[in-house]
Order: C-alpha cells, then structure tokens, then sequence
C-alpha cells in the first residue's frame, strides 16, 4: 500500500530526475578539461592522481609532471608507473629546503620542457601538473608560456593543476575548479605524515 509520504518521496525523485536529465541532454560538447585543485587544505594531489588511476583504469593513457614534492617517495608514482604513467620530476624537492632560487628555476624549467612535450602529444588523454601553480607564483615558469601551451594543446586532452594560490587566470581559464579548504590536519596536532596516507 503506498502512503501518502511514499508518494511524496516518489515525485520528489521524479522532479530531481527531470532536473537532471535536461542538464545531461544541455551537455553537449565534448573536449578535454581544464581542471584545477587550488586551496590550503590536504589532498589536491592526492584528488589529481585519483583521477588519473581512473582514466588509465578506462585504458586511457596519462602522465604527470611532479614540482615540489619530486624528491620523496610517492605511493601513487610507484604505482602508476607500472600502468605506463609517465612520471617527469623536479629534481630539487621542496624549494624551502633548496634556498636557490637559481638552481630552483633550472630544475623547474627542465622539467617544465617535458610538460610541453606531454601537452603536445595527442595520444595523452591526460596530463598531471602536480604544483604548477608554485612555479608560477615564484616567477621560475612564466604565466603566459604556460596559458600559451594549455591553449594549445591537443582537444581532447585533459589537463589537471594542483597546488595553493592558483592564479585567478587560469581560474578564469579552467573548466572546473575546487578548492580545499583546512579544517583539521593531523600535523597540526603534532602527528607525523604516514606512508601510505601521505605520500
């Protein structure tokens, strides 16, 4: 027997599915995204390596370029990599440790080279720039190269940024933005970073 509750709850559903449908059926352009993960809080790339063990799980194929965090171990490069992920890493870690800002840019711009090779090769469904947004606030690769090649890239290809302060450009720029926010890290409380949870 069906209530009255039971009936409210069925055209609410129903309602919610037209609602979804007609956005399904205004989506009709089909092109690679520009995706950015930007904010204070943990797990912009913890988000953009989820998304690539998903396309290379669709069969498609996929490489990263890592800044910043290059030098530690990686829980997702070691296991991408055995799935044919390109993995190109900046040498020098975190810049905090390095204190060279000319050193700094060097190894950014080498590694920023084999990001225009990814970003011009049409048979990658996606391209991971871990932390780009650092290398363009501190001045070691320049904004407008950077808007240059994603401009340019192949149509179908997918792009995903990660890092903190993302410049408002490439926010305007992007298809799809989140933003993490803080609200509680284990850190803070004087816990240390674990294998498997943090890198």
């Amino acid at each position: 027997m069906t209530t009255q509750n039971d009936q409210r709850y069925q055209q609410r559903q129903q309602k919610i599915k037209q609602q979804v449908d007609e956005r399904i059926a205004a989506a009709t352009q089909d092109r690679g995204l520009l995706l950015i993960l930007t904010g204070n809080g943990k797990g912009k790339s913890t988000a953009a390596f989820g998304t690539a063990a998903r396309a290379v799980g669709h069969g498609q194929q996929a490489a990263v370029i890592q800044f910043i965090k290059g030098t530690w171990e990686c829980g997702e490069r070691n296991l991408l990599s055995q799935h044919g992920v390109e993995f190109q890493v900046m040498s020098t870690g975190f810049t905090w440790e390095t204190q060279n800002k000319a050193s700094d840019t060097l190894a950014a711009q080498e590694v920023w080279q084999h990001g225009k090779r990814m970003l011009s090769n049409a048979l990658l469904d996606l391209v991971v720039l871990d932390e780009l947004t650092y290398m363009i606030t501190y001045g070691y690769i320049e904004l407008d190269e950077v808007i240059q090649t994603l401009e340019s890239r192949p149509q179908g290809q997918t792009v995903i940024i990660t890092g903190r302060g993302c410049h408002r450009t490439l926010i305007e720029m992007a298809d799809t933005v989140s933003e993490l926010r803080p609200i509680k890290h284990a850190f803070d409380q004087g816990l240390q970073a674990r294998q498997g949870i943090d890198w």
